[in-house]
């Protein structure tokens, strides 16, 4: 079974209670969801902190995502957890920073790494908030046991790029109609979600807000 596994949170150091902010009328953590619902799979999760899932669960459910809640700082064990429960075997991980994720680019890597049957996938030279990771479930079963670092609970995926003599990796630079390593479209600041605000409502319009080349296009017309 393939699943979308969003992970989201609502305590953030830099800007308290993001995932709730309002992003054209409609809380950030839906906007991601919204986004992620463009790129095909079997199933979609949000798997969130057991602190957040009770405001998180009418999102989820309007956004048409199941919600599992899980340890707040070993991430990888949350997704080990969801990966268990639905019986999944490959995960499309997302954050829940990223409202204007790249559906095609996601669909594109997934495929890609699907036809591989690689360990883990991700694209090179996306804009900051962009992308997505396509990992097999057998391989983060094997981090679960074998990763002991902080980060590597936190971030879920550095055990196994971290490893490719143990894991089969497809880490390819991305097509040039979806590059933009210079672009931020990620939301950790004020300032970056005031850019998103502006972006979010230059794309509401455009047939194809959800793709890469339409997101960078108008980026660029607004802020460059």
């Amino acid at each position: 079974m393939l699943a979308v596994v969003l992970q989201s949170r609502l305590d953030s150091a830099r800007l308290p209670g993001k995932a709730l902010l309002p992003l054209g009328g409609k809380p950030l953590v839906f906007r991601v969801m919204e986004a992620l619902n463009q790129t095909p799979a079997d199933i979609r999760i949000l798997a969130c902190t057991e602190d957040s899932a009770a405001e998180f669960s009418p999102f989820a459910k309007e956004a048409g995502f199941e919600i599992f809640a899980g340890p707040k700082d070993d991430v990888l064990e949350r997704y080990c957890r969801v990966i268990r429960k639905f019986s999944i075997t490959r995960v499309i991980r997302a954050t829940g920073d990223n409202p204007f994720v790249f559906s095609d680019a996601a669909s594109a890597l997934n495929a890609q790494a699907m036809a591989l049957n690689a360990d883990y996938s991700g694209f090179f030279g996306l804009p900051y908030g962009a992308g997505i990771e396509s990992v097999n479930a057998s391989a983060l079963f094997r981090a679960e046991i074998e990763a002991v670092e902080k980060p590597e609970r936190e971030h879920v995926c550095p055990y196994l790029y971290n490893h490719p003599e143990i894991f089969s990796l497809h880490r390819p630079l991305a097509p040039l109609r979806w590059q933009g390593a210079d672009i931020r479209i990620t939301i950790d600041t004020q300032e970056d979600f005031d850019r998103a605000q502006e972006l979010f409502s230059a794309l509401q319009d455009e047939p194809y807000r959800y793709q890469g080349q339409t997101i960078t296009k108008k980026y660029s017309e607004i802020f460059c």
